[in-house]
């Protein structure tokens, strides 16, 4: 096994746990190839393990906590552990995120299972040339599994080198999945959605939306297939609109509101931008907004160009809230750190005259954990603001 040499100085931040190592950090690049077992030591030959290595990737070494061998039964443990985790919080129901990456300590995996289905999406080249082994051990641990699909259109295999494919890897997968998320019957479609089929780090912060919206008029925008306005509509809501710029996505969404019998929801294939502004316009005013976006901002570079775009939809949904009414609002991208969002909603708010109290404040749900050393692994932030 090649041993490769960090800098010096370069070792501080996985002495903390920090599972990257970046190129720039090492003392020399080998030409192996992408996905090969290395063992990262220090300058002063302190070892922190193995790890994976991709020569053309900025992310040059993903370590993986140990120093036993990469195997069947590796895999096989880890993903017992995420599973044993997931059952303090989710012993009852059936799709959650059973691996999460890093958090996990198998980076640039990613595992969802809906049912007897698994949606797997592969981000690092040393997990896709040992898939087989992860696909193994899912069988083995899992031997009711009925299919595995292998979600790999995400552009971050770019980084890795990596094409972009989605393929079944096992057994077959249905057109559509019936399951149950929080009580509300779900119709999803691994193939066609998006992400990995669901999108699953929202449960806690929808499960508060149902809390709080009995006997109000709702919006959910960028509504995909219903999350939101689903749990609305099993809250009491009197009125629940989504908004989605996506027919497909829509014809899931009226699908799902369909199965659970509730005929207080209704979606409208529009551009969420002008929906809101014309409910402006027309001086329609709803009891609560959600934003739940797409990742506006999907690297550093682009934060600045991102900023307006998430200052102008707040801004929207603020100037058609009542008095009393809620705001809830979300962002997915990584680099728009917590405080910059919140900072933002709340400048949004003055300019417009309103006073924000803020009364939830939620995170990706906990079968996506943040492990504390690794900044990266937040990306999910969640603010509902009383509108005042």
């Amino acid at each position: 096994m090649h041993k490769l040499s960090l800098k010096k100085g370069c070792d501080k931040r996985l002495m903390t746990g920090h599972q990257w190592v970046f190129s720039n950090e090492l003392q020399e690049i080998p030409k192996l190839e992408p996905g090969s077992l290395v063992e990262v030591v220090s300058s002063n030959g302190i070892t922190f393990g193995f790890g994976f290595f991709n020569p053309s990737s900025l992310i040059a070494v993903r370590l993986l906590m140990t120093e036993r061998d990469i195997n069947a039964d590796f895999f096989k443990a880890r993903i017992q552990a995420a599973y044993q985790y997931r059952m303090n919080f989710y012993p009852e129901e059936k799709i959650f995120r059973l691996v999460f990456g890093e958090s996990d300590f198998l980076p640039g995996l990613i595992i969802d299972k809906y049912e007897d289905y698994f949606s797997v999406q592969i981000l690092s080249s040393g997990i896709e040339a040992r898939k087989s082994l992860v696909f193994d051990a899912l069988l083995d641990l899992f031997p009711t599994t009925k299919g595995i699909i292998e979600k790999n259109n995400s552009q971050l295999r770019q980084l890795e080198g990596l094409n972009q494919t989605v393929k079944i890897a096992f057994g077959n997968i249905p057109d559509e999945i019936e399951t149950v998320e929080s009580g509300i019957k779900i119709s999803l479609s691994l193939t066609s959605g998006q992400k990995t089929g669901y999108y699953l780090d929202q449960r806690e912060n929808r499960r508060f939306i149902r809390r709080i919206s009995a006997g109000k008029k709702v919006i959910d925008c960028y509504c995909n297939q219903g999350g939101f306005a689903l749990n609305a509509a099993m809250g009491g809501a009197a009125e629940v609109v989504g908004v989605d710029s996506s027919e497909q996505a829509l014809v899931r969404a009226r699908l799902n509101a369909v199965v659970n019998n509730f005929d207080n929801i209704r979606f409208i294939e529009s551009d969420v931008v002008e929906f809101l502004q014309k409910c402006r316009v027309d001086n329609a005013f709803w009891d609560m907004v959600i934003l739940d976006p797409p990742a506006f901002a999907r690297n550093k570079k682009s934060v600045p160009q991102a900023l307006p775009l998430y200052a102008k939809i707040n801004r929207l949904a603020l100037s058609v809230i009542s008095p009393g009414g809620f705001l809830a609002s979300s962002s997915c991208s990584q680099h728009i750190e917590e405080d910059m969002l919140l900072n933002l909603i709340e400048k949004e708010g003055r300019r417009l005259n309103r006073q924000l109290k803020l009364v939830f404040r939620g995170l990706q749900s906990p079968d996506h954990p943040l492990l504390a050393s690794m900044p990266e692994t937040q990306y999910l932030k969640f603010f509902v603001f009383s509108v005042v």
